[in-house]
């Protein structure tokens, strides 16, 4: 039997905000355990939460960039469990009635779209952390993180392959990043997935029982945790056994998922509305002003891209994946307006050199404008795109202009055509065996010849007349 996965994924994602959900604390990170707390973020009793208006508008933005319908009455729940690191006893979110609902984004494989349907996104406060140490006879608790916002975008299960699911998040990541809602840092927990999966035969409408997977915080894990769950599944069915419904964690050291606990249901949570904060009222006036001020988002600047600078999908897609490289390119574009060049050289030497290093490009050594003038350089003739190679890594090193560099090093190229005839006249005087056997028809020999005259001037005799003169010269 031909068996298709199905997989769903509910995404976490911190918002920007500058204090938490329901109280002044910082929602910076790094700090040092319980310095970030309050009587109100603590659980204390007799305080009162208050909604932070930002974390409102930032959900706003998240449901209006994935053509979410918004709630216009939403309210907070309860959500009731016991474990440590959550004071409370229970975490405030939205059940019955979230603040937005049955959207989409679209996403792209090998060139084809697919719809993946957002079933809803809601507000909800994060718990504390617990750190374990198998050294240790006990558990420590930092309550920093508890009270700090959330949204979670709920994903319909329209993914069929592990392809499928790491695009989508890729995709959602941009967004969000995009909006400015979130910075996306997986690593450090502001974007954070958990994935239901399950399979089916092929072409059933009956969905198989579901397991969801947990501590996944790379691309590459997830992708490693959907295809292991999938095949442990199917091999599972095929040895007669039963699908358990459960929660499973990632093992990225043994790549493998481990059974953590039987999955709670709804019910398990006693949800109820939250006593203590009113139902939440969003106006349509609200949602226009978002709509509004909204910025150019990744799918249509892509489009923008292929469009305005005659750029392949491709190209496109690397340039905008985030906005501030997609505001590199442009402000390169604005010193140097031909955009393959300044494309290629982006997603060519400058995002080479920044995955090396581990950095986005807002830490690029090299400024948009140090790399237009690079590229002018090369332009006029002035460097060879070999020894813009040099300037480009030295630019890199030390934070210098590539005028400064060209300047200290003397890399200007020779365009001068007696000097480049002198040097190509001597080369040939030296390699007679080889000036024969191109005559002869060998006429792959002109590389060889190239690479001897640009090997004499240091890599600064300008290419164009290279070949010009040693074609002249052993054709005649």
């Amino acid at each position: 039997m031909i068996f298709e996965s199905v997989i769903g994924l509910e995404v976490h994602a911190q918002l920007k905000t500058n204090t938490k959900i329901f109280c002044s604390c910082s929602t910076t990170f790094g700090a040092s355990p319980n310095t970030h707390t309050c009587p109100v973020c603590l659980g204390m009793p007799g305080v009162l939460p208050v909604l932070n208006k930002k974390v409102v508008e930032y959900t706003l933005r998240m449901a209006v960039a994935t053509h979410c319908q918004i709630t216009p009455e939403s309210r907070f729940a309860r959500k009731n469990y016991f474990y440590p690191d959550l004071p409370k006893g229970y975490q405030i979110s939205q059940y019955e009635l979230p603040l937005a609902e049955n959207g989409f984004i679209d996403i792209e494989i090998n060139g084809n779209k697919k719809r993946i349907g957002i079933t809803r996104i809601h507000m909800e406060e994060d718990a504390g952390k617990l750190s374990h140490n198998p050294a240790w006879s006990y558990s420590m608790i930092d309550f920093n993180r508890t009270g700090v916002p959330l949204i979670e975008i709920v994903s319909e299960p329209d993914m069929r392959s592990a392809e499928e699911a790491v695009a989508y998040l890729k995709q959602l990541r941009s967004l969000v990043r995009y909006l400015g809602i979130c910075d996306g840092n997986m690593e450090e927990g502001s974007f954070r997935c958990d994935a239901n999966v399950s399979i089916m035969p092929k072409g059933s409408q009956t969905l198989g029982t579901r397991t969801e997977l947990k501590n996944i915080n790379s691309f590459k894990n997830i992708e490693k945790a959907l295809l292991f769950e999938i095949n442990r599944q199917k091999e599972t069915i095929h040895d007669s056994a039963r699908i358990i419904l459960e929660t499973r964690l990632w093992d990225p050291e043994k790549n493998r998922t481990l059974s953590m606990r039987g999955k709670e249901e709804a019910h398990d949570y006693r949800y109820f509305p939250d006593p203590d904060l009113l139902p939440l009222v969003v106006d349509n006036q609200w949602i226009n002003a978002i709509k509004a001020a909204l910025p150019e988002l990744p799918d249509e600047k892509k489009e923008r891209f292929v469009r305005e600078y005659s750029l392949s999908p491709y190209d496109a897609g690397i340039l905008t994946s985030t906005r501030e490289l997609a505001d590199y390119f442009e402000n390169c574009l604005k010193i140097f307006p031909r955009s393959k060049p300044v494309s290629n050289w982006i997603t060519g030497a400058l995002l080479g050199l920044l995955n090396a290093e581990g950095k986005p490009v807002s830490e690029s050594p090299v400024s948009a404008q140090n790399l237009a003038a690079l590229l002018k350089l090369i332009d006029e003739g002035t460097i060879s795109g070999k020894i813009a190679k040099t300037v480009f890594e030295e630019m890199a090193r030390s934070g210098k202009s590539p005028g400064e560099i060209v300047e200290e090093k003397g890399l200007v190229q020779v365009a001068d055509f007696s000097v480049i005839e002198a040097v190509v006249s001597s080369v040939l005087d030296r390699c007679p065996n080889e000036v024969k056997a191109y005559k002869q028809g060998k006429s792959k020999l002109l590389g060889f010849f190239v690479g001897r005259v640009m090997q004499e001037t240091g890599g600064k005799a300008n290419p164009k007349i290279v070949n010009q003169v040693l074609k002249e010269k052993l054709e005649s």
